[in-house]
């Protein structure tokens, strides 16, 4: 049995920065991850899926430049090359993080998995077979989640991708099936479109994009088809069956039943928590429902000195949250901060081609929370840069307090919305009112100058 004075499960972006703080801070400190440092965003998440999705839009527009005066003839798609370029910025990414760790006294770095099996006491398999007992005062829990795969009929006999096996395809499908309809499966849809794949996309309920404004559902999904994806909404897999080569789905179509030919197949409908194996609930953690580590505003469990940060408190899984859950947690235990999880701010982008850029309320949650309320938007085809560059497609859309002036929060569907949308997160940070960024000066041409355009709209 050997005793730390920290542990931290999982290097993600939470576990990454923590641990070396806290060694950094004199503290013993071991980091316990099972495969590759750096977790979900570095290896499965955000630094290959954005990769490869600049390659997708790369490719779309030497597909599509004839209207600005320029004919290519000839490009074709080599995924061996999309896919090499990738895996080379994982590894760069991946040995930093770890070289940092190895460089860094006072931290142990160790591969396995972590399980409890008493009050801050754990058993650790290690990835040559071997097994450590540990003990700590602090255990700070950065584990993540997996994909989660649903029951249906022959989807393990005939084989499926996830969002992480299938970033690893050294051919582009023939036809993608697509089974869900939200962030990670709107993404990896358009993505392997642009690659020359066919795309079925399955989305059980009556748009995609279901936590978003109607308007914002809307306006993708004909940007998507009109792009040559075929969408199916009120619709759902009920069996699969392989046929040589292809295989053959059965699916319902609002409750009309019908069959899809496909080569492949892309479960992304969600993830779960990797508790399963963790077993926190053996040192008293408690977990919700779903099988989350519940926790507090600063994000401690139930069991003094054991925090849970990133996706498996089962917050909003973005990277940039799990980063901030670092930095409340480190400034309030080593700095004497106070800082909480309540009332910050919750950006996120979706990084479909237009972006999608997302801060504050919805339309729809300004009004279920009884905001008086005005909407501002603005089509892309009447922002000048949008016609300048070809990217006309979406609009910026914000929601304002009609009784104070204060911006409630913004959707921006356009090129650059994530950027744009960070421009408005500022001010809503720095408690501007819309009418300073109507009357604001910011330079010409850019997308953020549009915002002038955008608020005068609420004057109309």
């Amino acid at each position: 049995m050997k005793h730390y004075d920290a542990i931290v499960i999982g290097s993600g972006q939470a576990g990454s920065p923590l641990c070396k703080e806290l060694a950094k801070a004199g503290k013993h400190t071991a980091i316990i991850e099972k495969r590759f440092v750096g977790g979900t965003c570095i290896n499965d998440g955000c630094t290959p899926t954005k990769t490869m999705i600049a390659s997708a839009k790369a490719a779309h527009q030497v597909a599509h430049s004839a209207p600005l005066g320029v004919h290519i003839a000839g490009s074709h798609i080599n995924m061996k090359e999309i896919k090499q370029r990738k895996d080379e910025l994982v590894v760069s990414w991946r040995d930093s993080s770890r070289n940092s760790m190895d460089e860094t006294e006072n931290l142990d770095l160790i591969f396995g998995t972590a399980t409890f099996t008493g009050h801050k006491t754990l058993s650790v398999k290690l990835n040559d077979g071997k097994e450590l007992e540990l003990t700590a005062d602090l255990i700070f829990i950065n584990a993540g989640t997996t994909p989660m795969i649903p029951e249906i009929e022959g989807l393990d006999e005939v084989g499926y991708f996830t969002s992480t096996t299938l970033l690893d395809v050294e051919e582009v499908p023939d036809h993608l099936l697509v089974i869900g309809g939200n962030y990670v499966a709107l993404e990896f849809a358009q993505m392997f479109h642009r690659f020359g794949s066919k795309i079925s996309l399955l989305e059980r309920g009556p748009r995609i994009m279901a936590r978003e404004d109607e308007d914002v559902s809307e306006e993708l999904n004909e940007i998507l088809v009109n792009e040559g994806l075929k969408i199916y909404t009120n619709s759902q897999a009920i069996k699969f069956e392989r046929q040589g080569e292809f295989i053959k789905a059965t699916i319902t179509v609002n409750g009309t039943e019908q069959e899809i030919t496909c080569s492949h197949i892309l479960v992304a409908t969600g993830r779960k928590p990797l508790t399963a194996t963790l077993a926190p609930e053996v040192s008293g953690i408690q977990l919700d429902e779903k099988g989350y580590i519940q926790v507090n505003e600063k994000l401690e469990t139930n069991v003094k000195g054991v925090y849970a940060l990133g996706d498996i408190n089962g917050g909003p899984a973005f990277t940039h949250i799990a980063y901030n859950d670092y930095i409340i947690v480190y400034r309030n235990l080593f700095e004497g901060a106070n800082r909480s999880t309540a009332g910050r701010p919750l950006p996120y982008c979706m990084f479909t081609d237009p972006q999608l850029g997302r801060i504050g309320l919805s339309e729809k949650q300004a009004l279920e929370q009884g905001y008086n309320i005005k909407v501002a938007k603005l089509p892309m085809k009447q922002v000048a840069r949008a016609t300048e560059t070809g990217q006309t497609d979406g609009f910026m859309k914000a929601v304002v307090d009609a009784d104070t002036r204060q911006i409630l929060g913004a959707a921006i569907l356009a090129e650059q919305g994530g950027e744009v949308m960070s421009v408005i997160q500022l001010a809503m940070m720095g408690g501007l009112t819309y009418d300073v960024l109507r009357d604001g000066v910011f330079a010409h041409p850019t997308y953020s100058e549009s915002l002038n355009n955008l608020f005068m709209t609420l004057e109309e």
